[in-house]
């Protein structure tokens, strides 16, 4: 395990994506809990990912299959609901008290789906793993699946440190009515620029 790969990942983990968008949002609406639910959702969609990575799976979806264009508009279709409930006040970010909270399951669900149906994690880790274990290197499986693993594991550490620090901050943030409607159409315009942005990838 180089420091390389470490540094590399951690660079990555830390970059805005539908994940990052999915367990601040979370963590603002709905408290600190919900943030680690998410974080914990969003790395389980990793699970797919990597086995589709390392099976060799993600070269045949990057040809251009019909599988590939279906799952990625299925992810283009599930942002822009994210971004349009955003806007609505509903689903992931009701900010208002009264609202009654999402169960565990659900939030753990939809943290999963936000990642599931986006066919470029797959993609990434196809072009990301070889550089740090080359597919002829021996044992090459289970050294790809253990930096996997080391992957998901720093994903869920950053991810729920966003979570408890966007949880933490809630309440002054529910104090703040205009700060909570740009909260909203921030996320809800970076749902909406995350799922153009798949879209692009289905052209």
């Amino acid at each position: 395990m180089s420091i390389a790969f470490l540094l590399t990942t951690l660079v990555v983990v830390a970059t805005p994506g539908t994940g990052v968008v999915y367990t601040l949002s979370t963590a603002l609406s709905a408290g600190r809990r919900a943030g680690l639910l998410a974080a914990v959702g969003c790395t389980i969609s990793l699970v797919p990912h990597l086995a589709a990575a390392v099976t060799g799976l993600a070269a045949v979806l990057r040809a251009g299959t019909p599988a590939f264009r279906v799952v990625t508009w299925l992810g283009v279709a599930y942002l822009l609901w994210m971004a349009w409930s955003a806007l609505r006040d509903r689903g992931p970010l009701p900010f208002d008290e009264g609202h009654p909270p999402r169960p565990p399951a659900r939030v753990i669900r939809d943290g999963v789906l936000v990642n599931l149906l986006n066919p470029k994690v797959t993609v990434f880790f196809v072009a990301f793993l070889p550089q740090f274990v080359p597919p002829d290197a021996p044992a090459a499986t289970s050294r790809m699946l253990l930096h996997g693993g080391v992957f998901m594991l720093i994903t869920l550490g950053a991810f729920a440190g966003l979570g408890v620090l966007a949880g933490t901050l809630r309440r002054r943030v529910l104090a703040r009515p205009r700060l909570i409607a740009l909260l909203r159409r921030g996320f809800a315009g970076s749902f909406l620029a995350l799922g153009l942005g798949l879209a692009l990838t289905a052209r």
